[in-house]
């Protein structure tokens, strides 16, 4: 028999809550419309987190960020420590992105999202200290085989075996920054191909994750919140994450010993990531890519396509929604 004590529990995020926080990806990513392609990234990240916090002061849950706008674009709204919601419902803690891939929306670019991700109280790691992270994220066939701290192309060898193709058959996705130039080598040189991402890291994860995707590993060193919020999506996929905290210089190094954090090559598992399998992850897409298509404008009619995945019930659903232009834009 399965327990429905989360889902009824008024101290824990439920299935409800996901529909209700699909409104406000959707919000954000409507109001970044006529910003995409028109080179103003600050602005299309300024509408998105205007529409993204006005609806999630409805929703009805107790919410704290725990990984917001503030750290990564000095941002007056959507801060972390910020209260969110109505103050009634389930005491959780949220990240937000209202864009993540803001340089391919400000170029018209694939693979833009706004995310949402919720989690009991306490569970995130707050990381917002040590900016970067490197990390190591595969598909349910890596869970056991793969670990970060092995060679690369040790990895794409187990990787290839458990998932029963050859080597060459192998993408892995990296995001292309000069810091990749030696990484990237060695994933050719050890026969696997190779799918660079100018940006959307939080994507660049979950395609790695899914059943049937285009690509099975995704490495390198991203964003630390971006991490969190891609371990809460993992959660529900099945997948296969790690994480090791990635300071700039001494100073941030520092700054993340006071706060706690482990550093100096400690790997974070993914429930020291996000605590527990009580997760919801929700995004939007902005523009098109491999998980969801972009918003498209149709007469009156606005399109968007979200995912939300519960890590409770391993689940991922798609909602395909049409909006009137007359109530949006």
């Amino acid at each position: 028999m399965v327990s429905l004590t989360a889902d009824m529990s008024p101290l824990h995020p439920d299935r409800n809550l996901a529909l209700e926080l699909v409104r406000a990806t959707e919000a954000a990513a409507i109001r970044s419309v006529p910003f995409i392609g028109r080179g103003k990234k600050e602005l299309a990240d300024g509408a998105a987190v205007d529409a993204m916090r006005a609806f999630l002061t409805t929703v009805n849950f107790d919410g704290v960020i725990v990984i917001g706008e503030g750290e990564k674009d000095n941002a007056p709204m959507l801060f972390n420590g910020e209260k969110v919601g109505t103050g009634r419902g389930p005491q959780c803690d949220i990240a937000v992105d209202p864009i993540d891939g803001t340089t391919l929306t400000a170029e018209g670019r694939n693979n833009a999202l706004s995310v949402l991700a919720v989690a009991d109280r306490g569970a995130m790691l707050d990381a917002s200290s040590v900016f970067y992270m490197d990390k190591l994220v595969t598909g349910p066939a890596g869970v056991g085989v793969v670990d970060i701290r092995l060679p690369i192309a040790e990895n794409i060898n187990r990787l290839a075996k458990a998932l029963g193709k050859p080597v060459e058959e192998l993408v892995v996705s990296v995001l292309n920054r000069p810091r990749h130039a030696k990484l990237i080598d060695e994933i050719r040189e050890a026969g696997a191909g190779t799918r660079l991402m100018s940006d959307g890291d939080v994507a660049g994860g979950i395609n790695a994750a899914r059943h049937n995707a285009r690509t099975d590993m995704c490495v390198g060193v991203g964003g630390s919140p971006e991490g969190i919020v891609t371990a809460c999506a993992i959660k529900a996929l099945g997948g296969h994450i790690q994480g090791r905290l990635w300071p700039r210089d001494d100073d941030e190094h520092q700054r993340g010993v006071d706060a706690g954090l482990k550093l100096d090559d400690h790997v974070y598992e993914a429930d020291e990531l996000v605590k527990g399998d009580n997760t919801i992850f929700v995004a939007t897409g902005v523009t098109s890519g491999e998980l969801v298509k972009g918003v498209r404008r149709e007469g009156d009619y606005v399109y968007t396509e979200s995912v939300v995945l519960r890590g409770a019930s391993g689940t991922l659903r798609r909602i395909s929604s049409e909006h009137l232009t007359s109530k949006w834009l």
